[in-house]
């Protein structure tokens, strides 16, 4: 679909990789249904980082109506980062020339919409005379101690890294251990960490947040916000919670038709099943998989596991080998109650099929969503990223969650696995989760219907656009 040259745009510019892109998708279905014009500029550079054809492929053919611009970027002419954040942020800030060009192509601009990495896009939007807002695809508790990080961390004794399990407090969320801040942030004196404390005094300066989340859920640190107390001192934009934004079901047959894992839930008994999905990034050793097998084979419950090779083993784009990678005779003697995918299962798809009776998660914030939309309780194994806060968020806060022990060591043994799985599943806090799952399932439900929390406050965004459509004109009149 192309953009017409008369009707005013609404730009979205997601960070690499197809978890930031995803989100935008559904902001961008959102703006379309209230007839708004909308495009999605995708930075291209010639690299790993680019978004992979398929996935691509895989976007477009489902939102025929989205207009897709991949935005050229030179190489960043640099091959070692400390840390692989501080790659995505070069070539952000290297795609600022494209994406002035691009902007420039188009004749009226009302917003430019940015992912919460692309903190630099903030100077093109100045320079343009371009109202910029952030969409937050994180929880809402994530945004409240981010935004107070710059106020709290040059204040603190020593690294987040070497306070181990003190426990830390912010504004609007629960108490959290030093250990489960995101990882760009453990080593204070790291380049990420100086970076990123850039990046959260810059956000402020935007003109809003949206923020894939909805009131209900996270009403404490949506409240810490709209108070100004993570920002003392300085004004916090508006906060327009608009979702749960999650991507429909994707089949992802290889000839179109129904993924296999499907076909096998179907034999499966109601909530029978706790599926195992740890993201595109997320793999484990070969040690850490011998202890979800056998935690697995020992829980007795039936189990849908979706597995990526090994980072031992260097060619990612090979399909891993089960039988290499998984203890001896465990496909054999779980025949029967398991089913293993290589790489990549339907995940929303999954979710929503009533076998499903658990979700272990690494706490991915479109996975919990995800998760809770379906109403399926989660056991929580944060790898990465700000997984380990969002993991506080689900277990602590809203209460729709068991943690495992043991991720921060980097080995769950099998007992524990075995443990979590039969709680969950087996136990009667695992039907208060569900009960609490429930009631989480309606709200979320409830909040993105027509005069819902979040239908609301889209609208309330849309009027503030319309607020600098009129500034705008008003100054062009003087």
């Amino acid at each position: 679909m192309s953009v017409s040259m008369t009707q005013k745009t609404v730009v979205l510019y997601p960070s690499l990789g197809v978890g930031h892109l995803n989100p935008m998708v559904e902001l961008a279905n959102v703006f379309l249904r209230l007839g708004q014009a909308v495009v999605i500029a995708v930075v291209n550079p010639p690299d790993k980082d680019a978004v992979s054809e398929d996935a691509m492929a895989r976007l477009s053919t489902a939102n025929p109506a989205i207009t897709f611009r991949l935005l050229p970027v030179p190489s960043c002419g640099k091959d070692h980062y400390s840390h692989p954040v501080l790659r995505t942020i070069d070539v952000l800030r290297a795609a600022n020339p494209s994406l002035r060009e691009f902007l420039r192509t188009l004749p009226a601009v009302d917003a430019l919409v940015v992912d919460m990495f692309c903190v630099d896009a903030l100077d093109v939007a100045a320079e343009l005379d371009i109202p910029a807002y952030f969409f937050f695809a994180s929880a809402v508790g994530d945004l409240a101690i981010m935004l107070h990080l710059p106020y709290y961390y040059p204040a603190a004794p020593c690294s987040f890294k070497d306070m181990g399990k003190t426990v830390l407090r912010f504004p609007g969320v629960p108490p959290i251990r030093a250990v489960d801040m995101s990882t760009t942030m453990l080593d204070r004196e790291s380049d990420i960490a100086k970076e990123r404390l850039r990046h959260y005094t810059r956000m402020p300066g935007a003109r809003g947040f949206l923020t894939n989340s909805f009131d209900w859920l996270e009403a404490r640190a949506l409240e810490a916000l709209r108070y100004g107390l993570c920002t003392p001192g300085r004004p916090t934009p508006p906060v327009y919670c608009i979702g749960p934004l999650v991507l429909p079901g994707q089949t992802g047959g290889s000839a179109g038709g129904r993924h296999a894992c499907l076909e096998w839930l179907d034999a499966q008994p109601e909530r029978g099943v706790v599926f195992l999905c740890f993201g595109s990034l997320g793999t484990f050793s070969a040690a850490q998989l011998a202890e979800v097998a056998r935690g697995l084979q020992d829980s007795g419950h039936r189990f849908l596991w979706v597995v990526r090779s090994p980072p031992e083993q260097k060619d990612e784009s090979v399909e891993p080998d089960l039988q290499a990678s998984l203890p001896e005779g465990f496909l054999e003697k779980t025949a029967g109650r398991g089913f293993v995918v290589k790489n990549w299962a339907p995940q929303a798809e999954v979710l929503r099929h009533g076998a499903v009776g658990a979700f272990v998660t690494h706490c991915g914030w479109n996975s919990v969503l995800e998760g809770i939309v379906s109403g399926v309780p989660m056991i929580c194994w944060p790898l990465y990223a700000e997984q380990r806060m969002n993991k506080v968020h689900v277990v602590e806060e809203m209460k729709v969650g068991v943690a495992v022990e043991g991720y921060e060591e980097g080995l769950v043994k099998a007992e524990e696995v075995a443990a979590k799985v039969r709680l969950v599943m087996a136990s009667e806090e695992g039907s208060k989760l569900r009960e609490k799952l429930v009631a989480a399932k309606e709200m979320a439900a409830a909040a993105v219907k027509d005069g819902g929390s979040s239908d609301v406050a889209f609208h309330e965004f849309l009027m503030d656009l319309e607020k600098c459509r009129s500034e705008k004109s008003g100054e062009k009149s003087m």
